[in-house]
């Protein structure tokens, strides 16, 4: 993939200049508020800007998570870190929240819920990436497999196949239409929605003018949102897929440990061996090293790359 080829010419010229064996946390911060455009000079502040940040980071979470450390698109918009205020009419969360609906239709990206089950943007770049690392086999009806196999829960099984014969439905008709609609079945509706869009075979792709609060997503099949994915993902090996995505990682966050790495990617369901497999190949590549952290008590995975962005 371009991705590798072009960092890995950057790795061979930036192991010709030494890196220090301790670093300052205080450089890891400076660097991740620069990447994560925590600055007010590099604040998103246009919805291009916006498309261009997730493009640059190549995977991030919508909304800042507690305890995960990942670039988030609301405190690039606010220009620094702060919390998701309550007020809606918070100038920061309005750009946010309209922005992501005005994409939604635009195939810039993938929105949904994916890392920690929680709302992420993945840049095109990397969706085959992820896809490879799914239990998709690139037909609509590999659904069927995952459900004889105990991989799909019935809601999920339903949804699916809801939408495989109307098309694109807003959620409240499309509750509906799976015998959903009731109460009583609204949390395992919920909870097989994110089922979907963390397989990645779902995705929001509009906003209806329905329910209760005059807002609902639109979802769609991602095989027919995104037909291109399954073909590029084809020729992908899983190991591939994991290194790419843990070095793009890490060259956003400058250093991590295996904890963290591991929570992030934590729906990809890795084994302990896969992780470690993927750790040990970015640092014989050149492209990760471990190193001590002051004032961080076990070694942390740190960027090469990152840290030699950050001279």
């Amino acid at each position: 993939m371009r991705y590798d080829v072009e960092r890995e010419s950057r790795f061979h010229q930036e192991e010709k200049t030494p890196l220090p064996n301790k670093i300052a946390r205080s450089d890891i911060l400076a660097q991740r508020d620069h990447v994560y455009h925590r600055t007010s000079q590099r604040r998103v502040q246009t919805i291009e800007q916006a498309r261009a940040f997730v493009d640059e980071v190549g995977f991030c979470h919508f909304w800042p998570i507690k305890g995960v450390e990942m670039p988030s698109l609301f405190h690039a918009i606010a220009g620094r870190e702060r919390s998701v205020p309550n007020k809606h009419n918070d100038p920061d969360l309005s750009r946010c929240w309209d922005w992501k609906d005005r994409s939604l239709d635009k195939q810039w990206w993938y929105y949904g819920k994916l890392l920690r089950r929680r709302a992420t943007l993945v840049s095109l770049e990397m969706l085959p990436h992820f896809y490879a690392l799914s239990d998709n086999f690139g037909a609509l009806d590999d659904y069927l497999q995952l459900y004889e196999g105990g991989k799909l829960s019935v809601e999920a099984k339903q949804l699916y196949e809801v939408l495989l014969k109307h098309g694109p439905l807003d959620k409240i008709r499309l509750r509906r239409e799976a015998h959903l609609s009731s109460k009583s079945a609204k949390s395992r509706a919920d909870r097989a929605l994110t089922e979907l869009q963390v397989g990645l075979k779902v995705l929001p792709v509009g906003v209806a003018d329905v329910g209760a609060w005059n807002y609902a997503f639109v979802y769609e099949l991602f095989q027919r949102w995104f037909p291109e994915v399954p073909q590029q993902a084809r020729h992908i090996k899983r190991a591939e897929a994991r290194r790419v995505l843990v070095q793009r990682y890490l060259d956003n966050v400058v250093a991590a440990d295996r904890g963290m790495i591991a929570k992030v990617f934590h729906v990809l369901k890795w084994t302990k061996q896969e992780l470690e497999q993927t750790v040990e190949a970015l640092v014989e590549k050149g492209a990760v090293r471990e190193a001590q952290v002051k004032g961080v008590k076990h070694s942390q995975l740190v960027s090469n790359h990152a840290m030699v962005r950050g001279k």
